[in-house]
């Protein structure tokens, strides 16, 4: 009897032992009894009545090794599941290779586990025809400049079309986008083409704005300098009819002073045009090679209007 009754202890022991289950954080297992869903084990101590509670079971692929497997603990945290390149052909009918990174959360492990059978493969089978899609629609060259524009459309259609599996697509990204090798030459010819084009264009723009700044430099000078000559020309006039009004003053000054002296001896008019007159005879005479002078015979009555002068001398000698 007490045989027995250690036996049934033991039994109740590995009994209770084995349904007993304990979940990690921010994971959750589905528990199906008799084939039908029973609950759901969320983070912590739990217990599973043996030999009738299962866990549901689900198929996984994960990033290390694409090969599925199938799992009863299901992750909610995000995940990042990294497609394989996949072949996709632009509007201008370059076949690429594109590689794409799908950020995602599971939000409802009931529809993962009974809405979709291979969430993963669904996924990557959705994300293939959508990208197929969105590059049909571009040329290649949009292609390679559209990454932010096909990454938002993307998300959205996969956000959208994988809500019904208890999903939310939070990112996508392309990480690579691969032309055939013929076509990668090419555009590295045509960059290359391109860069050399910029360098030509930009050494010639800056010859163009050296020369420019030159000629605006050669005009500033000579503006400068015209400037400079037009002050001294016009400094040098002021100085020359400065220097003429006060010649004119002396000599109306002088003018003046023989007119009144010679006013009662001789005409003051015949003098001052005898003195202009031996001024000039002096410059006739003074070259090396002037041995002849010729003088007009009415220079004698115009030299008498001097001796007007030697009388108002003799004059003014006698007087003192």
């Amino acid at each position: 009897m007490e045989g027995v009754l250690i036996f049934v202890v033991i039994l109740a022991v590995i009994f209770f032992a084995t349904g007993v289950k304990t979940v990690q954080q921010a994971t959750v297992i589905i528990v199906e009894r008799l084939g039908k869903y029973n609950g759901m084990l969320t983070s912590g101590i739990n217990f599973m009545v043996p030999f009738f509670d299962k866990p549901k079971y689900i198929e996984w692929k994960y990033p290390t090794d694409r090969t599925p497997r199938q799992i009863c603990v299901i992750d909610l945290r995000e995940t990042v599941y990294d497609f394989p390149p996949q072949d996709v052909i632009t509007k201008d009918n370059v076949n690429i290779k594109i590689n794409a990174l799908i950020y995602f959360q599971i939000t409802e492990p009931l529809k993962v586990a009974y809405e979709v059978a291979s969430l993963q493969t669904a996924i990557e089978k959705l994300t293939q025809t959508t990208l197929r899609n969105l590059i049909g629609e571009l040329e290649l060259d949009q292609t390679l400049i559209s990454r932010e524009t096909i990454n938002a459309k993307l998300r959205a259609i996969l956000d959208e079309a994988s809500n019904k599996w208890g999903v939310k697509v939070n990112r996508v990204e392309l990480q690579d986008i691969t032309p055939p090798p013929a076509i990668r030459e090419a555009m590295e010819k045509q960059m290359k083409a391109e860069r050399e084009r910029r360098a030509v264009i930009l050494e010639a723009e800056g010859t163009k704005r050296a020369q420019i700044l030159q000629a605006e430099g050669a005009k500033e000078a000579a503006i400068n300098k015209a400037e400079g000559q037009k002050q001294a020309k016009i400094l040098a006039a002021e100085g020359e009819a400065q220097a003429k009004v006060k010649v004119a003053q002396a000599e109306a000054e002088a003018v003046k002073i023989i007119t009144d002296n010679l006013k009662e001896f001789a005409n003051p008019a015949n003098y001052l045009i005898s003195i202009k007159y031996i001024e000039a005879l002096q410059k006739m005479v003074d070259g090396k090679d002037n041995k002849l002078v010729y003088m007009p015979y009415e220079a004698t009555g115009i030299l008498g209007a001097v001796g007007a002068v030697k009388e108002l001398v003799t004059a003014n000698g006698k007087k003192n």
